[in-house]
C-alpha cells in the first residue's frame, strides 16, 4: 500500500512539474524606432515603407536557422500562407540577439534567391516565426505609421 502511494505521489509530482521536461522557450520582443527611419534605410531595409523600423530581440543570442514574417490575416485564411520576408540559414548562421525587419542577417539568405523583404503596412497585424535548431518561437506585431 505504501509503495502504491509513493508511485501515485511521484506521478502527481511529475505531472505538476511537467515544465521540467519542456524545451527551452524563446522570449521574443519587438519595438519601433521612431525618428530613425533615414538611418536604417541606408542599411538595406525596405525603402518604400510607410512604417517606423521594427526591431526584434531575444533573451539570449541565437543561431537562427529559419525566419519568416507573415500577415496574420493570411495565416487565418490560407493553408499555405505567403511570407513577406523569408530567410534560411546557410551552413553556419552567426548568433544574434536582435535584428531589424528587412536587414541582412549574417549567415542567412533568402529562401528564394534574390528576394527581398516586402514593405510593412501600418496597422496590419504580422507574425514573426523563427527557428533556432529545434527551438521555435513566434511573435505578433503591428507596425507603427511613419511619423513626419
Amino acid at each position: 500500500m505504501l509503495v502504491a502511494l509513493a508511485v501515485v505521489l511521484g506521478g502527481m509530482s511529475l505531472y505538476l512539474n511537467k515544465d521540467w521536461f519542456a524545451g527551452d522557450i524563446i522570449q521574443i520582443h519587438h519595438r519601433s524606432l521612431p525618428g530613425r527611419g533615414r538611418f536604417f534605410r541606408r542599411n538595406r531595409l525596405p525603402a518604400a515603407s510607410d512604417t517606423e523600423p521594427v526591431v526584434f530581440g531575444f533573451d539570449r543570442k541565437l543561431k537562427l536557422t529559419s525566419l519568416k514574417v507573415i500577415p496574420v490575416s493570411e495565416i487565418e485564411t490560407n493553408k499555405y500562407p505567403h511570407p513577406i520576408w523569408d530567410l534560411v540559414a546557410t551552413t553556419n548562421s552567426v548568433p544574434i540577439a536582435d535584428f531589424a525587419y528587412g536587414m541582412r542577417i549574417p549567415g542567412m539568405r533568402p529562401r528564394v534567391p534574390g528576394a527581398t523583404a516586402d514593405p510593412l503596412e501600418p496597422g496590419v497585424n504580422y507574425r514573426l516565426l523563427i527557428q533556432a535548431g529545434r527551438l521555435k518561437g513566434e511573435q505578433d506585431f503591428v507596425p507603427v505609421p511613419l511619423t513626419p
